[in-house]
C-alpha cells in the first residue's frame, strides 16, 4: 500500500486530508511540522509527501528545500497545500537559491487552502497511480 505523508500543524486539515487519502487506498501518516515531517520522511520513505508552508519549528519552505537537495530523498513527489499564494511560496524559495546556490524544482502540484476534496484525490491518483 502506498503512503501519503501529511504535514500540517492544524488537526483539522490532517484529519480531512487523512480521511481522504484513506479513502482514496493509500495509508495515511502526519507530522505536525517540518523536524517532525523530515524524521518520518527518513524513517519511512512515503511514497507523496502533502506539505503545509506555515508551521511551527521548522517551516514547510525549508522542509521542501531539504527534501529536494537532499538525493535519497528529492523524487519524492510533493503536494503543497497552504494558504500562502502560490507566488510568495515560489518568491521564498528564490531567495533561498539566493542564500543556498542552488535551486529546486518546482512541486507537482501547489493547492491554496481551503482545498477542494475532489481536487487533491485526482492529484494523489494521478501521482501514485
Amino acid at each position: 500500500m502506498k503512503k501519503v505523508l501529511i504535514v500540517d500543524d492544524d488537526v483539522d486539515v490532517t484529519t480531512l486530508v487523512s480521511k481522504l487519502v484513506e479513502r482514496s487506498g493509500y495509508k495515511a501518516m502526519v507530522a505536525k511540522n517540518g523536524v517532525e515531517g523530515m524524521d518520518k520522511v527518513r524513517e519511512d520513505k512515503p511514497d507523496l509527501i502533502i506539505l503545509d508552508i506555515l508551521m511551527p519549528k521548522e517551516s514547510g519552505i525549508r522542509m521542501y528545500r531539504e527534501l529536494k537537495t537532499d538525493d535519497p530523498l528529492k523524487d519524492i513527489p510533493v503536494i503543497i497545500l497552504s494558504a500562502i499564494a502560490k507566488r510568495s511560496f515560489f518568491r521564498s524559495q528564490k531567495v533561498l537559491d539566493e542564500f543556498a546556490g542552488q535551486s529546486v524544482p518546482e512541486p507537482e502540484a501547489y493547492i491554496e487552502k481551503p482545498e477542494e476534496p475532489e481536487e487533491l484525490i485526482e492529484l494523489m491518483k494521478k501521482i501514485l497511480g
